[in-house]
């Protein structure tokens, strides 16, 4: 194969056209979608924009969860506003049925029409972890998902989870720096109940893991937000944790699982997965503590993280002056970019973009 360098102009990218194809996200990846509780067996579909795709939402009478293209074949309305016949959608337009694998099923208006028999409705790949619906993303090149392999953190086994979800308006791309960015703990958070302590003029050093790396503070650590580490693993996750004090409950530092699923260009669905290793008698101790003590107060900070964020749509960094401490959004911005750019190049290559 020939390299980048002697391939035709035409199909190497452009800085533009990369932070156009990344700004409803990284294709190629799990996404979590929806919390799972959102969806109810047999209950309504539920309609959703993730990734700039207009999705429905529905489970069949035996509580599999399906996610498709919300658009009836027919005259492309809303599957959406159908109804949930238990093994199928009907669209509410004129009764059109769309089985779980994207086959028109029956057209009743007329019967035998070219239309039934067909895969005529995009499916996308879900599964069901963590107590949330995850979608497979894929390009033209990869309908077929990876395997799901979520961080040890939300798997199950030995951690215990709570599912937390938000939608915020601004660029999912600038809620992963804040994510990469430990150094706003101490300024930002200065008045949360954890978050007070810590050098205000920390040095930071970057780590490599074999799925990407840690980005934290030199000679610091369990004092406040020392680190943050970014993973690529099939899905995109940051993963970080905030030091807790005894009367915390049992299970060490407080753990943070973070996943941005762009909605569109300027808004996002967060989900920040709150995570502590314990077992038994603790975990039923952590969880009561959880949603009885320490639940609002983790929100007030995400409050705070979101107050920062609103609004902030693309364009920003031409304005931006960074220095050492942004080290780590770089590098995750240059991983990204060159992500994407590889994606790109390989749709164009296929004569798929």
């Amino acid at each position: 194969m020939s390299s980048v360098l002697e391939r035709p102009a035409t199909l190497a990218p452009t800085d533009q056209e990369v932070q156009g194809y990344l700004a409803t996200g990284l294709r190629n990846r799990w996404y979590p979608v929806l919390p799972s509780r959102f969806v109810e067996t047999g209950g309504r579909p539920v309609g959703i924009t993730r990734l700039a795709e207009k999705l429905v939402l529905w489970r069949d009478a035996e509580g599999a969860v399906h996610v498709q293209q919300d658009r009836c074949p027919h005259r492309a309305v809303p599957l959406s506003k159908g109804m949930n016949e238990g093994d199928r959608l009907r669209c509410a337009y004129h009764g059109v049925e769309v089985g779980p694998d994207g086959t028109v099923l029956a057209v009743p208006g007329q019967p035998g029409c070219p239309l039934e028999g067909r895969k005529a409705v995009r499916t996308f790949p879900a599964v069901e972890q963590a107590d949330a619906i995850w979608v497979w993303f894929g390009d033209a090149l990869h309908h077929d998902p990876a395997p799901f392999s979520p961080p040890e953190q939300i798997a199950g086994g030995e951690w215990a989870s709570f599912c937390c979800y938000a939608d915020w308006n601004a660029s999912w791309r600038y809620i992963y720096d804040n994510l990469m960015d430990p150094m706003h703990g101490t300024f930002l958070h200065a008045n949360s109940h954890t978050m007070y302590q810590g050098d205000t003029q920390a040095t930071f050093v970057t780590r490599d893991t074999p799925k990407g790396f840690v980005f934290e503070k030199a000679g610091q650590r369990d004092v406040n937000f020392d680190w943050s580490e970014f993973l690529d693993d099939g899905g995109l996750y940051v993963r970080l944790e905030i030091p807790y004090p005894k009367t915390g409950g049992p299970g060490g530092n407080f753990g943070i699982v973070s996943v941005i699923t762009p909605i569109d260009e300027t808004n996002s669905a967060c989900f920040f997965f709150r995570v502590r290793r314990v077992q038994g008698w603790q975990r039923d101790v952590w969880r009561f503590l959880y949603r009885t003590k320490l639940e609002p107060r983790h929100w007030h900070v995400l409050e705070q993280d979101r107050e920062m964020m609103d609004g902030c749509g693309l364009g920003l960094e031409k304005h931006e002056m960074l220095y050492q401490h942004d080290a780590g959004l770089i590098r995750l911005r240059r991983y990204l970019a060159k992500e994407a750019r590889a994606q790109l190049m390989a749709l164009r290559e296929a004569g798929k973009a």
